[in-house]
């Protein structure tokens, strides 16, 4: 016979375990990461500075001073000035308005594009399947850098015109990731028992399984809009980019080809600039996918 007061409380046969939530594991996991913690304060603080670079940058940007052409760096101006006496600090943060903006929406519009091209092939396949993926492969053969200087040179060289050629030709390996992770748990259990349920096929794909691509999205957004900047970029500098006198890291670097020598510093600035972002989107991507996995084992 067991002594009643021997016996263990109901409370301690049911002990609640104590578990960190999903959304603070996966900041501890990101916050362990000291690189991807410097390259999201470092994009932060570049997007500060470019929504508000009217009143951050100390003189106006196409202002022209042409008795300080290609001066040295000074208390006047910090970086030096131009062949033409603009201040280089000016500019380099009104160009960031246009580098940092393009890259953002440009693959904005490349994971809109894709998850609904990568979704739809992944779950209902068959025709679908076949139609949208041999679209996909066309337009990866296509060299697409070619095929966005013949639209720009053609339509002109807009902000809204570059912005959408490069979301609309940056979207094939958004949607092959997401058709693969499409495939992955289409067939999985909580599919069949939300369609055992009644729910319809939009609800299934977009509130059930797309999310568990949201990992390899934000992995692809990161790397795609390190591209997309790339992308202007190299378009400014040909001369089909952000159009003269307005700045951008691009034509920046065009325009100091020819002074390399009169002002080596010209080129090292914007260059400097556009590694840095192209790096900490890198890393910050890495990061996310690592913190955002489910699958990836934490310890708390």
């Amino acid at each position: 016979m067991v002594n009643a007061g021997t016996m263990p409380r109901a409370e301690t046969l049911a002990q609640p375990r104590t578990s960190a939530s999903w959304t603070r594991l996966a900041w501890a996991q990101f916050r362990s990461n000291r690189v991807a913690l410097l390259s999201a304060v470092f994009l932060i603080v570049m997007y500060l500075v470019a929504i508000f670079a009217p009143v951050v940058a100390p003189y106006n940007s196409n202002a022209v001073d042409i008795l300080a052409t290609n001066a040295p760096p000074s208390a006047a101006h910090w970086l030096g000035t131009d062949a033409t006496g603009r201040d280089i600090l000016s500019r380099l943060i009104v160009g960031s308005r246009a580098s940092m903006t393009v890259g953002l929406v440009a693959m904005v519009i490349a994971i809109v594009i894709g998850s609904l091209v990568g979704g739809l092939s992944g779950y209902f396949g068959g025709v679908i399947d076949s139609v949208l993926m041999r679209l996909t492969d066309g337009m990866m053969a296509i060299p697409y850098f070619f095929l966005v200087l013949i639209v720009v040179a053609v339509f002109g060289s807009t902000f809204r015109n570059i912005v959408i050629v490069i979301g609309v030709t940056s979207w094939m390996v958004v949607a092959r990731i997401i058709r693969s992770e499409i495939l992955r748990y289409r067939e999985q259990d909580f599919v069949l028992a939300a369609r055992s349920l009644g729910a319809t096929d939009r609800r299934i794909l977009f509130r059930h399984i797309m999310p568990h691509a949201v990992p390899s999205i934000i992995v692809a957004a990161s790397i795609g809009v390190a591209g997309a900047i790339l992308l202007e970029s190299a378009l400014s500098y040909l001369g089909l980019g952000i159009q003269a006198p307005n700045a951008s890291w691009g034509n920046m670097l065009s325009d100091s080809q020819a002074y390399i020598f009169a002002n080596p510093l010209l080129p090292i600035y914007p260059g400097v600039l556009i590694l840095l972002t192209v790096l900490a989107y890198n890393f910050l991507g890495d990061a996310l996918r690592d913190a955002l996995d489910p699958r990836v084992s934490r310890q708390k």
